[in-house]
Formats: C-alpha cells, sequence, structure tokens
C-alpha cells in the first residue's frame, strides 16, 4: 500500500516577513500565498524581534493558512551603533538613515561604518547563524521537509541555509533579491582587504554549495553564471493581480481640468534626487500657469530629507504631498491613480544590474513610468520590452522634459494610459509556477 504525500514542504530562511513593511518583504510573501496551488507547503523562519523600518499588518492577509511561520528571538547588534551614533549628537531620525547616504558623514557615522563593516560578517544579522543553524536542524529532524530556501540580503540568511544543506543534505536554493559583493553599498564599507577576501570566499562557497541558484535580474544572473557552475536561474520580482482588481483600484482621469500626477512610491534615498527632473517642472510651472496649478507630486514611502529639501528650494512645495510610509495596498492604488509614474535609480554604476521591485507593479498599474538611471541597464531592458515607459539618463535634461511635455499633453486629452503590452510573464501566480518548476526539478530525485 502507498501513501500519496499531498504536498512537498519547504523551509524559508527570510529576515523579513509580516508586520515588518517593505519591499524585500513582499517578494516571498506573495510566492507563499501560492505555493500551496502548486503542491508545496511553506514554513518560514523568521525572527521574532527583527528590525522594522516599516510595519504594515495589511500583508499579514496575504498568509496562507497552510503556511507555517517558525519565529526565534535574534540578537541585533546594530542596536548598539544606534546608541553609541545619539550619544554622539545625531537624532533618531538622521540614526536610522543608512549613513552610506551621507554626503558628509560625522566621525561617529565613519566609525559605524567601519565597526559594521568589519566586525560583522557578513552582515549585522551574524548573531544569528549558529543560533539558528542549532534550532533548525532539531526542527527538521521532527518536522521534515523537501527543500530549504534562504533569501537574502541580509546574506546571513545564506549562510543559515549553506550549513543547514551541509549537515542535512536538504537540498538548499540561494534566493539573491540583490547581489553580494557587487551590491553598490559594499565598496562604501570601510572594509580591510581581509574583509573584502572574506567576502568574496563566502560568496563563492553559497554559490558553489547551492543546489541552484536564483537571481532577480538578468544583469545579476549573468554575473552568478561566470562566479560558478551551480544553475542560476532568472525569476524576477512581479505583481500580484489580486493587488490591481477593479474593485480595489480607480483609474486615473485625465482631461485639461484634471490634476497631473507625478508619483513615486517606496524609498527614496537622496542619491537618487532627479535633481534635473525637478528643475525641469519648476521650470515649466514658471513658464505654464496651468500646469502650475495641475502639478501634484506625490511621494508615498520613506524619503530622504534632502529630496524635500531640494523639492521646496526650487519652488515646487505647494505642488507636493509627502504622505510617508503607507501600507501596500495604499501605494497601490496611489500609483493606479498618478499621471506619471517616476523611478529614479541610485547614481551608482552597480544599478545598471538592479530590477527595483516597484518596477513590476508600476507595469500594472497601466500608467507611464519614467524611470532615471542608465538606458541600457535591466530596467531599460523590460521597460523598452513592455514599451511602458521610457529610460532616460539623469542629466539628459532635454529628453527628460520632452518626456514631460508628451506626458502632459496626452493627460490632458485623457490618453495616458501605458499601452497594452502582454506583462503576464510578470504576475506572482505565474512567476510561483516557474519557483515551484525549480524546486520539482531540484528535489525530482528525492
Amino acid at each position: 500500500m502507498y501513501i500519496c504525500r499531498i504536498m512537498k514542504r519547504v523551509l524559508i530562511i527570510s529576515y523579513y516577513w509580516p508586520p515588518t513593511g517593505g519591499s524585500g518583504v513582499q517578494r516571498w510573501v506573495k510566492f507563499a500565498k501560492y505555493l500551496p496551488a502548486e503542491g508545496w507547503q511553506p514554513e518560514i523562519y523568521t525572527p521574532e524581534n527583527p528590525e522594522q523600518l516599516a510595519v504594515d499588518t495589511s500583508l499579514e492577509s496575504e498568509i496562507p493558512a497552510e503556511a507555517e511561520i517558525i519565529k526565534t528571538h535574534i540578537t541585533e547588534p546594530y542596536e548598539l551603533y544606534k546608541k553609541f551614533l545619539r550619544r554622539s549628537g545625531h537624532s533618531k531620525e538622521a540614526v536610522e538613515v543608512n549613513p552610506v547616504n551621507a554626503q558628509n558623514k560625522s566621525f561617529a557615522q565613519k566609525a559605524a561604518m567601519w565597526v559594521r563593516g568589519n566586525f560583522f560578517l557578513p552582515d549585522p544579522r551574524c548573531m544569528w547563524i549558529k543560533p539558528s543553524v542549532k534550532y533548525l536542524k532539531k526542527y527538521l529532524e521532527e518536522h521534515p521537509v523537501d527543500l530549504i530556501v534562504s533569501t537574502g540580503p541580509p546574506q546571513s540568511m545564506h549562510l543559515i541555509g549553506r550549513r543547514l544543506a551541509l549537515e542535512t543534505g536538504i537540498p538548499w536554493i540561494a534566493d539573491f533579491r540583490d547581489p553580494w559583493t557587487k551590491i553598490f553599498y559594499f565598496k562604501h564599507l570601510s572594509m580591510t582587504a581581509w574583509t573584502r577576501s572574506w567576502h568574496e570566499k563566502m560568496e563563492r562557497k553559497v554559490l558553489d554549495d547551492a543546489s541552484a541558484v536564483v537571481a532577480v535580474s538578468p544583469l545579476v544572473q549573468k554575473e552568478f553564471r561566470y562566479m560558478t557552475k551551480t544553475p542560476v536561474e532568472l525569476i524576477t520580482n512581479g505583481f500580484d493581480e489580486c493587488d490591481f482588481a477593479a474593485e480595489r483600484c480607480k483609474e486615473a482621469e485625465g482631461g485639461k481640468d484634471k490634476d497631473f500626477i507625478i508619483t513615486h512610491t517606496g524609498l527614496f534615498a537622496a542619491d537618487g534626487n532627479p535633481t534635473v527632473l525637478w528643475d525641469v517642472l519648476a521650470e515649466k510651472c514658471r513658464k505654464e500657469d496651468t500646469f502650475r496649478k495641475r502639478l501634484k507630486i506625490k511621494l508615498i514611502g520613506k524619503t530622504d530629507e534632502q529630496i524635500i529639501s531640494y523639492l521646496k528650494s526650487v519652488g515646487l512645495e505647494e505642488n507636493l504631498e509627502d504622505m510617508g510610509y503607507q501600507p501596500h495596498s495604499v501605494a497601490v492604488e496611489q500609483q493606479r491613480t498618478a499621471s506619471l509614474l517616476i523611478l529614479p535609480l541610485r547614481k551608482e554604476p552597480e544599478y545598471k544590474a538592479v530590477l527595483p521591485g516597484k518596477l513590476f507593479e508600476y507595469m500594472a498599474s497601466m500608467r507611464p513610468i519614467l524611470g532615471i538611471g542608465q538606458p541600457d541597464g535591466a530596467m531599460g531592458m523590460i521597460i523598452g520590452q513592455t514599451g511602458t515607459g521610457a529610460v532616460i539618463d539623469w542629466e539628459d535634461e532635454s529628453t527628460i522634459s520632452a518626456y514631460v511635455d508628451r506626458c502632459w499633453e496626452r493627460h490632458k486629452l485623457g490618453a495616458l494610459t501605458a499601452g497594452d503590452a502582454d506583462i503576464s510573464r510578470y504576475t506572482r501566480r505565474n512567476l510561483t509556477h516557474r519557483m515551484a518548476e525549480l524546486f520539482d526539478r531540484i528535489t525530482k530525485h528525492e
């Protein structure tokens, strides 16, 4: 007599999980949501007391009933840095801003960066590695799984996954939402030569020891394939069709008497401040009174104060609505009701390979997208393939101005949809199907 096992079990190791908010949470929340329909039961291992820069309880409703959530305590050494910086005269708000983005770092910030870069390897979550491996080894003896997945950053999650796989023999997939040594801030961490070498060695060990590696960008996939013989799959971020249901979102209304709304959602860092775009908008406001009266700039998410200050300095304060962090559902609605969605990338060469998670939800919103960054980068490739907007260099004032003018004219005619390109390959359901196919291939001989 044979007993058919209805569902296989996958252990997902993730630092980010609801009620923590932000883009790093949504990828595996959405995978977990649709994995049961693919024959996989998700078990999520996550800290019970993580650092939370944003809280979004609405994401908890996305977690399927089949999911099991496992939580243990994590010691966060970075809290010591915050206390040190506050004693050195930094405000709570200033401390929370990643010092990598600071233009003029204080001595305390430089000291914290040096400690962060050389003592906590690979990142400030490193003290969770050994206790997690010990706990999960015992847990897996009583609750066996077919597959382990680690998602990072933080890259400590991959070291937990690697150690578990080596000690248990369970196949393991390393999911990289961002690169490791090729991430933009890596070069800013004031690391010694030894520390840099350690990171490079550990990155290769993770890539080589994994059963498979997943990248979210084709350019990152290409980089990893040069580094390892392990299969490297491309499974991007995406959008959930359920988030864009007609009853939950209102279509933007164009017309000569309607506001022209330029919207940005998510983290908005100072080193991605699109000053040329703001200058273009300010100049257009000065030349065209109707545009000045109709222009609205909506910022949804954590926005660096330098960006707010620059907008005010060029005379756009009355046009600005800084909404701060909002639940994901609100951000989606604001995207859908925008006239133009902007997506400026950080001014770092490494960002050529980056595909921001919000890009796919922007595309699903069916509003024109103005990307600002490298036109020949990963974002430019996707936007070009789908015909959903344009990616223009940070300093290309004339082209940015022309694109804004074109969108403004289309807005007045009530014709601002981004077209009817087929973006179904980027739905969370279809992406989960691809992920489940990878799961099945990895475990077919188990």
